[in-house]
């Protein structure tokens, strides 16, 4: 099982012809990320090859070397199962010398990798997870929390569902470690501003058949029906529940994890006026068209915020290597956290004692198809929040790495 699934990966070498001898100070003589995620799942969309693909637009920024020492990009395929993401993580670090894992959606996966790159004292740098764990009560000195969590998400999309007057919730959960985190951080904030939460359903992941579910959500009568839930579960969710009439009814659709090659899925159709929070929009400024023009060269769609993640937090942890003059843990993960994260995700980003990078976040509405002007035209960025509104406190994190 292990040894088929490893044959799955490949390894990469980005410029190695032009390498040269390494320098004494990287490890191995060359600099491995390996990128552990959902490549055939129903994460594939959001994350999948278009993680490595960001993650080698990082590595060419740097001319595919460090001090001579080739960027080597390593990807696998965790299949959404915590077992196959630690045993993979465990084979990379132990035998194949890769250096620093990246991306990890799915937060049981995530949480499982963190276990061995703590043990191992080797740097993790998640994108595609939500769970506030990994930077609470599971934090870790070498692990980095980039692009959004289930905080940011309730912060945002919670928050702004309940000032639209839909104060009665209804949770349709996805069973695991993700959907448990997302709701619970929603109640949390609904609870906060005064609001209920009418009852919850919970369903496997990946489910194709929503209809059960939808219904005990139909029948709790609350204002907003919420997906704590991600990938092709929320896209099938929404899609079954236009079948059924349930908004032309009266009650409204929270995408509480929504991306962007989700809402191209569905179609603005059926996703428009749907509110959503992200950490990323590729038509966001200059900065963001340029790169994502180049993604799309490249993968064929418009970036995730999960690519845009990926290629900002291992693009940081390069430029530390660089700076350290070394690929040691311990002192790349110190220099990670000395420098403000400045590229065109993040500006003044910084990484917080927990490991948390905290960034502004952005609101959106899912235009109407009237509003689109084209492919991927598709979000009105209706506010931004703060970096310091948008992620929780590290004191009320849980974390123990913070006094």
């Amino acid at each position: 099982m292990l040894k088929t699934f490893l044959l799955a990966g490949t390894a990469i070498a980005i410029g190695a012809g032009a390498a040269g001898s390494a320098s004494a100070q990287i490890s191995n003589d060359a600099v491995r990320i390996g990128v552990l995620n959902d490549r055939s799942g129903i994460y594939a969309d959001l994350s999948g090859e278009g993680s490595a693909v960001a993650a080698r637009m990082a590595a060419e920024e740097f001319g595919g070397n460090i001090a001579g020492a080739p960027i080597e990009i390593v990807v696998g395929d965790h299949q959404n199962k915590a077992d196959i993401a630690a045993n993979t993580a465990r084979q990379w670090v132990d035998t194949d010398n890769v250096d620093v894992v990246a991306d990890v959606p799915n937060s049981a996966a995530a949480l499982a990798v963190q276990e061995i790159m703590r043990d191992r004292k080797h740097i993790l740098l998640m994108s595609g997870p939500g769970s506030t764990d990994l930077t609470g009560k599971a934090c870790s000195p070498y692990g980095f929390h980039w692009t959004y969590d289930n905080y940011a998400m309730a912060a945002g999309t919670g928050r702004a569902m309940y000032e639209q007057g839909n104060e009665k919730w209804f949770f349709l959960t996805a069973d695991y470690a993700f959907g448990h985190s997302l709701e619970n951080e929603t109640t949390k904030m609904v609870q906060s501003l005064g609001g209920e939460v009418a009852g919850t359903v919970r369903h496997p992941l990946g489910t194709a058949d929503f209809s059960s579910f939808l219904l005990q959500a139909q029948g709790s009568g609350a204002d907003v029906i919420g997906l704590a839930n991600a990938g092709s579960d929320t896209t099938n969710a929404i899609k079954q529940a236009s079948e059924f009439g349930i908004t032309q009814a009266g009650q409204n659709l929270a995408g509480l994890l929504l991306f962007i090659t989700d809402v191209h899925a569905l179609g603005l159709e059926a996703a428009q006026d749907l509110m959503l929070t992200t950490g990323f929009y590729w038509d966001r400024d200059d900065a963001t068209r340029e790169w994502s023009a180049k993604f799309e060269s490249l993968h064929g769609s418009k970036p995730t915020m999960v690519h845009a993640g990926v290629y900002s937090a291992v693009r940081h942890y390069l430029q530390a290597v660089k700076d350290a003059g070394t690929d040691d843990a311990d002192a790349v993960s110190a220099k990670m956290r000395e420098m403000p994260v400045n590229d065109m995700f993040a500006s003044d980003g910084k990484i917080l004692p927990n490991g948390r990078m905290v960034h502004d976040m952005y609101l959106a509405r899912v235009k109407k198809p009237s509003e689109s002007q084209g492919p991927w035209d598709y979000y009105e960025i209706v506010s931004t929040m703060p970096a310091d509104q948008a992620f929780l406190a590290p004191a009320d994190s849980g974390c123990a790495l913070v006094n």
